[in-house]
């Protein structure tokens, strides 16, 4: 009888020294986790919690790593948006500043009867057009903003993609011919059922073509449509000066620019505009290029089902 007590005795010694030495672990860790807590809270997001496998704390270390890894990475978005927001604005001050400056220059001439005849009427017609260019780069500055922040409002519907991209090329026919553009349309006769904003994808359209004629160098256009599997392909491509590869990259980038002189046409906004429209398509726009030999275009939407 007194062996069994003094076994019941040693078994209840043990359990409890076992008891005391897990709560005196989870104490160290709690400690631990508390320091750890504090760091990140004065903003050292780099602390992590390492954790053995049989720890009683292993799940909220895992979820405190968690916390502290979303965090870190929440900040760096936010500091790379910062960052670009800051030169967006920079652009923004030189590309409203410039054309504004010259436009009020020629005003202030003819207000001011410094020129007369044919001289005035070149100066209106430039200040005519600088503020054409200002009233198209608010206007797309504005459509990207929303875009950017998720404002703009979309009424998809499946549609025939081959029907609408042939109704958008009737009216780019006659600008063409006029514009001495040589085209090559290969829309197929069946349909193509796409879910879209027919709005959204003719600007998408219209925002390509007018980058060929403007930007390509180009005499001829290829508006092409094919389909691969559960996906159409919209193909625009142009015979044009083509684009150097390391400014490939960048040419969806807002406000990026691929001849950086000052009589650059255009605002930078026109692709990446139209990125963000074929993304709200779940489709993907990729560019191929080579200098002298022509740039393409490659729209990819998912078929509907």
């Amino acid at each position: 009888m007194n062996t069994c007590l003094l076994i019941l005795l040693i078994l209840a010694l043990i359990l409890i020294f076992c008891l005391i030495y897990k709560l005196k672990h989870i104490n160290e860790q709690i400690s631990f986790i508390k320091d750890v807590l504090a760091d990140m809270k004065a903003g050292n997001l780099n602390r992590r919690i390492l954790v053995q496998e049989n720890d009683r704390t292993k799940q909220i270390c895992y979820d405190i790593n968690q916390i502290a890894i979303n965090s870190q990475s929440q900040l760096i978005h936010q500091k790379q948006s910062e960052q670009a927001y800051k030169r967006l604005m920079t652009s923004l001050s030189h590309d409203v500043k410039t054309p504004l400056a010259s436009l009020v220059g020629y005003l202030e001439a003819v207000e001011s009867q410094l020129v007369t005849g044919k001289e005035k009427d070149e100066y209106i017609h430039v200040a005519h057009e600088k503020a054409q260019y200002m009233k198209h780069f608010v206007e797309h500055l504005f459509e990207w903003v929303k875009l950017d922040s998720g404002e703009q409002v979309f009424h998809f519907e499946v549609s025939d993609l081959n029907e609408i991209t042939r109704n958008i090329m009737a009216d780019w026919i006659l600008v063409l011919e006029n514009s001495h553009f040589e085209y090559e349309i290969d829309i197929p006769e069946e349909e193509y059922p796409v879910r879209m904003d027919s709005n959204a994808y003719t600007r998408v359209i219209n925002n390509l073509l007018q980058n060929v004629m403007v930007h390509s160098g180009g005499s001829k256009i290829l508006l092409r449509i094919a389909k691969e599997q559960q996906r159409v392909m919209v193909i625009i491509a142009d015979n044009g000066k083509g684009i150097a590869s390391e400014k490939l990259p960048h040419i969806f980038e807002r406000l990026y620019q691929c001849d950086n002189s000052r009589s650059a046409k255009g605002n930078g906004l026109g692709l990446a505009i139209t990125r963000e429209l074929v993304n709200a398509h779940k489709g993907t726009i990729t560019v191929n290029s080579a200098l002298d030999r022509g740039t393409e275009f490659v729209i990819s939407f998912p078929k509907a089902l």
